[in-house]
């Protein structure tokens, strides 16, 4: 009875031993796009006794379930339409499987196939291809910009790139600076088309909606996914050129327009000292008109007068030359 058990227990540890000679490795979940191409990145070993019949006689065959779905042996047809990109003598089974359809959720193994004993279906180890009708949505690093005027901004956008012989084309707001892209592996062997736009932020960037769209291959045209944020650009505040003096009847009024983020302050100044009696029109979110007038009476006595615009980033200055159209401007940091 004890030899029986000890034959029982020898038997399943050589099992299980022999069992692990022979594994597949695969990403556990690739994302598909409907009618376009998969790469399933793939690598196998196999028991040394199989070593030399790992030869030039060896072909790949991939099953959907129990369902051949490629056969490299094979010509290729619509039924039958792919490319194995790896080279199995290296134990590399990566395949480009083409025309991925119908939308939901498949598990995919690989089995080899040589012209002598070396036969073996890879069941164990499968691959779940998430075939979905809408393309994968970038990522955008970082998801926010908030930056001061002058910085340098670097911006990230990777792109899933299931399928290498159709990677997605990245592209950028127009004209929006320097790109660079490179194909970078992920942990699984699956890749990602990143690219990384820099530039110098403007007060011009401010509002404006930064996207990258990620364009995909399919066999009946393409489809596109996009992502986007809104720059927050803090820069100085700028008084307007069209900022002057208008004289009506007996009054004179003054205006200074001003612009910059955050929205700036203004304050006036007669004789070097502060009033409180301008008129504010806020005209948008960093534009704003501030209002002064000054009677006869006021106006006689008037040696100086100035507007003020200032923000937590910086202030700016207008002397008006009341008798003058061309006041002076300066800055005061």
């Amino acid at each position: 009875m004890a030899a029986a058990l000890t034959l029982l227990l020898i038997g399943s540890l050589l099992q299980g031993a022999q069992s692990k000679e022979f594994q597949a490795s695969l990403p556990q979940t690739i994302e598909v796009l409907t009618g376009s191409c998969v790469t399933i990145p793939c690598s196998f070993e196999i028991g040394d006794q199989f070593e030399s019949k790992l030869n030039d006689t060896c072909g790949a065959k991939w099953f959907n379930d129990r369902t051949l779905v490629f056969n490299s042996k094979d010509p290729q047809t619509l039924l039958n339409n792919g490319e194995l990109t790896g080279n199995l003598r290296k134990k590399d089974c990566t395949t480009t499987l083409n025309n991925i359809q119908p939308a939901g959720s498949y598990r995919y193994f690989f089995r080899v196939e040589c012209d002598n004993d070396l036969k073996y279906s890879f069941s164990a180890q499968t691959t779940l291809l998430s075939v979905k009708d809408d393309p994968p949505r970038p990522t955008l690093t970082p998801s926010a910009l908030k930056v001061e005027e002058g910085a340098s901004v670097s911006l990230r956008c990777s792109a899933p790139a299931p399928c290498l012989s159709h990677p997605p084309n990245v592209t950028w707001t127009k004209g929006l600076g320097d790109i660079v892209e490179t194909l970078q592996e992920n942990e699984d062997r699956t890749k990602v088309l990143t690219s990384n736009v820099t530039f110098t932020a403007s007060h011009k960037h401010h509002g404006e909606t930064i996207s990258c769209k990620a364009s995909y291959h399919k066999q009946d045209g393409s489809a596109e996914s996009a992502v986007s944020l809104t720059a927050d650009v803090l820069y100085a505040p700028q008084i307007l050129p069209s900022s002057d003096c208008i004289r009506a009847g007996n009054q004179l009024n003054c205006s200074c327009g001003t612009l910059g983020n955050p929205p700036p302050t203004v304050r006036w100044y007669v004789n070097g000292s502060p009033v409180n009696h301008s008129k504010e029109v806020l005209m948008s979110s960093t534009t704003r008109w501030s209002i002064i007038t000054l009677n006869k009476q006021q106006e006689a006595g008037l040696s100086s007068l100035l507007c003020r615009s200032m923000n937590s980033v910086e202030s700016a200055t207008q002397q008006f030359g009341v008798n003058s159209k061309s006041p002076g401007v300066y800055h005061v940091h």
